[in-house]
């Protein structure tokens, strides 16, 4: 992120690529690996790293970060996948969160409830980050029935472990770039059906990736169009 920050490397991904901008002023999602295939071995798990982009028309920094910041609405803004979300504490440029997060993959469906510790990062009135991580994960066995209980953190599936995120923003070319860097840390899966469960897995990672950049773009357009017709109701009145 440093080199980022300090003119090194162009401070978005968007950047890194000829075309790649375009290709989001046009209205794609795009995801890619961070390094290789998306997933690294590691001892007794797997690290996932992708990032993806997305440009939001018309949008401002501030309309972003109003959705971004608003954990109370994230069930709202990213179901089914969010089941319950909201704010836990707030000091200056640090919040903490928590959501329940539900995921289903192969033959396995999982709910985790985590929380979460963000701090955003402002370069300019155009550009910045937030850096967010799991601060504790937990499984829920039997999520939604009365016998539901919360295991101790490690226990489980294993589905997801560690979640941590880097957000970049910029507002240029008549609206917002907005990309995400998700890392996690899942089980490793064992060697003898790596060749079958790997490209699912990674499949799973772009898909979710994607969902989620769509999600949060509708959501800033959503938003942004309700405070627009609330400011014109409001002109309309004081005549």
């Amino acid at each position: 992120m440093q080199a980022r920050r300090d003119g090194r490397k162009p401070f978005l991904w968007a950047d890194e690529a000829a075309g790649r901008a375009a290709r989001l002023r046009q209205g794609e999602v795009l995801v890619a690996p961070v390094s290789g295939r998306g997933t690294i071995n590691a001892p007794n798990g797997l690290i996932h790293d992708w990032i993806g982009a997305v440009f939001i028309p018309h949008a401002t920094v501030e309309e972003m970060l109003a959705v971004v910041h608003d954990y109370g609405r994230y069930k709202q803004f990213y179901k089914p996948v969010v089941a319950d979300s909201k704010a836990l504490d707030s000091k200056a440029n640090d919040e903490r969160f928590s959501m329940i997060m539900q995921h289903r993959a192969l033959l396995v469906s999982a709910a985790m409830q985590g929380q979460y510790e963000s701090r955003d990062f402002a370069l300019d009135q155009q550009r910045g980050y937030s850096i967010t991580a799991a601060t504790r994960i937990q499984e829920i066995e039997d999520y939604g029935r009365s016998n539901a209980r919360l295991l101790p953190p490690g226990q489980g599936s294993g589905f997801l472990w560690r979640l941590h995120s880097i957000v970049r923003y910029e507002e240029r070319d008549g609206g917002l770039y907005l990309e995400v860097e998700a890392i996690a840390l899942t089980r490793d899966i064992p060697f003898s059906l790596r060749w079958l469960v790997s490209p699912v897995v990674n499949r799973l990672s772009v898909d979710s990736l994607m969902v989620s950049l769509r999600q949060t773009r509708e959501a800033v357009n959503s938003e942004s169009g309700a405070r627009l017709s609330a400011r014109r109701q409001a002109a309309v009145r004081l005549r």
